[in-house]
């Protein structure tokens, strides 16, 4: 009878765990993974039709910079469909188009690094996560966004950079230098 008991064991003890790994995730899967608030939805269009489960899609979403005034990113992800997307397993390629414009006065809210988070998404269940980071190009005053997506062992070289020249917005603006806002 021992031997049935250390395997009763042994299974409970794999139930443990199970459930502890299972709540990790669960918790994991509700923190926010960005640095700026949750994008906003602009639109979807399905591109691969599915008969039974969700098509793929791609979606058009819009965030503002949290630290910068005045500037808007707009990006294209595709959106895996099928019973794996609709359960959030699938992984996401990393084919993510990206545009900032200015879209008021333009005001550097405090310093940043070169290359600093403006927003983070994971793009599957662990390992992949899309980012965008912004930085500045000193010598021209202008605003550089670039967004790409990695992995723990192995990133990709997709990528999209998008520019946002500082320019006055109305007569009486005074125009920011992002080179004094750069931390070296």
């Amino acid at each position: 009878m021992r031997p049935s008991r250390q395997i009763l064991l042994r299974h409970s003890s794999a139930r443990v765990a199970f459930s502890v790994l299972a709540v990790v995730l669960g918790l994991a899967a509700t923190t926010p993974a960005s640095a700026a608030d949750e994008p906003d939805l602009i639109f979807r269009r399905s591109t691969v039709f599915k008969w039974l489960s969700p098509n793929d899609k791609l979606a058009t979403y819009g965030l503002d910079d949290p630290e910068v005034d005045g500037v808007a990113c707009h990006f294209t992800v595709p959106e895996k469909g099928g019973f794996k997307g609709w359960l959030g397993l699938a992984e996401e390629v990393s084919d993510i188009s990206l545009a900032c414009r200015q879209i008021g006065p333009i005001r550097i809210k405090k310093k940043f690094e070169q290359g600093v988070d403006v927003f983070r998404q994971r793009r599957s269940l662990f390992f992949k996560k899309m980012q965008i980071v912004r930085g500045c190009d000193t010598k021209r005053n202008v605003l550089v966004y670039m967004v790409y997506s990695d992995r723990i062992i192995e990133g990709s070289p997709k990528n999209s950079t998008s520019t946002v020249p500082i320019m006055p917005w109305g007569a009486n603006d005074t125009i920011q230098r992002c080179a004094d806002f750069v931390e070296n």
